[in-house]
């Protein structure tokens, strides 16, 4: 699977407070208009030096990739986190590493790829560049520069997500019940 966009850039440790602020974990991802509110508020605690993620009024980002530093979603366990990333449209969050209750949320959720990179990126990519993700292959191409970065691969965690999250994923294969 390929993902190709504009990356915005964060830097290391960054936490699920700025990902999505404890004020709207209130919203209920699983009624339709809160999860795209929840969307319109991801990364809104960023602090003002980073752009904003999502244009005033809109309820989705031009940006549907992430490259970060090290300890991406760091801090509490909420899952409203990679949710509130997915709600604004972002498929991919590349970093060179994971806090791993945030990577597990991602798996859990179903919502976007955690992949973890091999060399830090977010020191030569920058917000806006387009950039190109191929899971299948585990590469990441800086579009700009042309240069092919490796990634590591998800492994099982890929059939995970793509199916939808844990749940939707044990439901296809008869692990457990339909939902009534």
């Amino acid at each position: 699977m390929t993902f190709s966009g504009k990356a915005f850039v964060l830097g290391d440790n960054i936490d699920t407070d700025q990902i999505i602020p404890a004020h709207y974990l209130t919203l209920v991802p699983t009624i339709p208009e809160e999860y795209r509110k929840l969307g319109t508020h991801a990364l809104s605690g960023l602090p003002d030096s980073y752009p904003r993620f999502i244009a005033p009024g809109a309820e989705q980002s031009e940006y549907t990739l992430i490259v970060a530093g090290k300890n991406f979603g760091c801090g509490s366990s909420r899952e409203h986190a990679p949710v509130a990333l997915g709600a604004a449209g972002v498929k991919v969050v590349v970093a060179a590493s994971f806090a791993r209750i945030f990577f597990r949320n991602c798996i859990a959720t179903g919502e976007l790829y955690p992949v973890e990179s091999r060399a830090q990126l977010s020191n030569s990519i920058k917000t806006g560049d387009q950039v190109t993700v191929d899971l299948a292959h585990n590469t990441l191409l800086h579009e700009a520069s042309g240069v092919t970065h490796e990634l590591a691969p998800l492994g099982d965690a890929y059939e995970v997500i793509r199916e939808g999250g844990i749940f939707a994923f044990a439901r296809a294969r008869g692990m457990i019940g339909a939902r009534t």
